[in-house]
């Protein structure tokens, strides 16, 4: 009898099964969703894009949903420490056993058909949300929007939480370009939230162009903090002394606003009750998003690894008055604008160690710090490890040590320190 391949077995087969990291269509993964029955997999479907905020919305909704009593799915990628990270149900991490159970069934369902590592994991996430019969399943794309695997769901609802240059080799050279990728989840009739006032206008008329129903931040519902509480409005809806996000950072507001109006505006069967939403948003946990660990040396973790994730991990910096300095350990990917990333952080940093990343896209320390003038001073690290270590080194207390850069910076710095 031959023996059943562990999840780490399949995990290593289905980086070299197709040849390509990244292959962006729906063809292929399409057809083996319909000769396994996935599609829809849930009776509703809501379907997550942007550039960044997406790990933190997805969050939202799962929470809200789960508070409200429903039963939900919720796919987020890519992982920190566990591959089960990625498929998660009623907020519990889909086991090894139920992984390897959906990874046998796409296998023999593909026939000659060749999948990315990607595929096989939205596939994945996919069947396990249909073998459990969630009621809603919450689906995060992982690079643009129209070709990206997850979206062979036909979502009835749809989020776009912030547009800004990515992916750009993949997505095109404009943010117009990028726009019109991540409006590539739309359907007809489909509801629509923008999260960001400021979002190019592209997304919104690509909603209008497909037939989408789209509500924007600041037009059709809004949100204001109150002291310790925040208020929620929309027609229909009015949410007062709401509980904060446990996500530390403002935009986790905006994230939470456009949670709400989605669910509100989809007709829920039982309504959106202030008491629910609170407690959802008190229990929301989401490890690498200015994660702070405090001590006489306080740390932050983030995994900001753009321009837009930086200046927002800049902001969130500034709004937390330090009485030492800050020292940032930095490892970046090197298909990212690594320059845009370093100007947007300079003003809030008194101290640069930049770690080298062994990875296919990483860059030694000492090729990371030729991409950008702001470090021309920067220590060098060799690994996430030797950075710390550098940075704990030369704080005292009463500064504070922000990692940084790349979910591969921040998953050994995790480790590092015991909190995963």
């Amino acid at each position: 009898m031959t023996q059943r391949r562990s999840l780490a077995e399949w995990l290593r087969l289905q980086e070299v099964v197709h040849g390509l990291t990244i292959d962006l269509g729906l063809e292929r993964v399409a057809g083996v969703a319909r000769r396994l029955e996935l599609l829809p997999p849930a009776s509703r479907c809501i379907i997550v894009a942007g550039t960044n905020g997406k790990g933190s919305t997805v969050a939202c909704l799962s929470g809200i949903l789960r508070a409200h009593g429903y039963t939900e799915g919720a796919f987020t990628s890519p992982h920190l420490l566990r591959y089960n990270e990625r498929i998660r149900v009623n907020g519990a991490e889909a086991g090894d056993d139920e992984l390897v159970a959906a990874f046998e069934a796409i296998d023999a369902a593909r026939g000659a058909t060749t999948l990315t590592f990607f595929e096989f994991n939205a596939l994945a996430a996919l069947y396990v949300f249909r073998s459990r019969g969630v009621e809603f399943a919450v689906l995060e794309v992982g690079l643009g929007g129209r070709l990206d695997a997850a979206n062979i769901v036909d979502a009835e609802g749809a989020i776009v939480c912030s547009i800004g240059m990515d992916h750009m080799d993949w997505l095109g050279p404009d943010i117009e370009s990028i726009a019109r990728e991540k409006a590539g989840v739309f359907r007809s009739g489909q509801k629509v939230v923008l999260a960001d006032p400021a979002m190019t206008p592209v997304v919104a008329a690509e909603a209008a162009r497909v037939g989408a129903m789209a509500l924007m931040s600041g037009r059709d519902y809004s949100h204001e903090v109150e002291g310790a509480t925040w208020s929620f409005r929309t027609p229909g809806l009015t949410l007062e002394h709401l509980a904060l996000p446990a996500l530390p950072g403002a935009i986790q507001l905006s994230n939470a606003a456009a949670s709400i109006a989605l669910l509100h505006s989809m007709g829920l069967s039982r309504p959106l009750q202030q008491e629910s939403v609170s407690r959802a948003l008190r229990a929301l946990r989401l490890p690498g998003r200015f994660q702070i660990v405090p001590g006489p040396v306080e740390w932050i973790l983030d995994v900001a690894h753009n321009e837009p994730a930086a200046r927002v991990l800049a902001t969130n910096l500034a709004a937390r008055p330090v009485a030492g300095r800050t020292i940032v350990v930095a490892g970046i990917l090197g298909d990212k604008d690594v320059d845009a990333v370093a100007r947007a952080l300079r003003d809030v940093v008194d101290a640069w160690v930049l770690c080298g990343i062994a990875a296919p896209r990483g860059l030694p320390a000492a090729d990371l710090r030729l991409r950008s003038p702001v470090w021309a001073d920067a220590k060098l690290a060799a690994d996430v490890e030797a950075g710390m270590q550098a940075a704990a080194s030369i704080a005292v207390p009463g500064d504070r040590i922000v990692v940084c850069g790349s979910f591969l910076t921040v998953t050994p710095a995790l480790e590092l320190l015991g909190l995963y």
